[in-house]
């Protein structure tokens, strides 16, 4: 996945649009505990390669969104917590 160089910045308000476009591509984004996020595993994130271009390129650069990325996952349920027994962030229990 390319580096997105369009100079856009994304905006706050636009994380949850962001987050449904991912998961639409076929990704399942989530956070890990505060401060990471992974868009997908490995193979998720290879198979929607294009995808994942054409979204960067959309929304721009995100970096310095990291924490607000991590927070708006966390409170759809979609994170997983460092040490958490659970395998997947569909068994945290706190899924919306």
């Amino acid at each position: 996945m390319a580096k997105r160089e369009s100079g856009r910045l994304m905006l706050e308000s636009e994380i949850p649009a962001f987050v449904d476009a991912v998961i639409e591509a076929g990704c399942n984004i989530c956070a890990i505990g505060h401060d990471c996020y992974v868009l997908g595993d490995r193979e998720e994130m290879d198979a929607a390669a294009d995808e994942l271009d054409r979204i960067g390129e959309v929304f721009g650069d995100r970096d310095f969104l990291l924490r607000e990325i991590v927070a708006y996952l966390r409170s759809i349920g979609r994170y997983l917590d460092p040490g958490s027994p659970a395998k997947h962030w569909t068994e945290n229990g706190n899924v919306h």
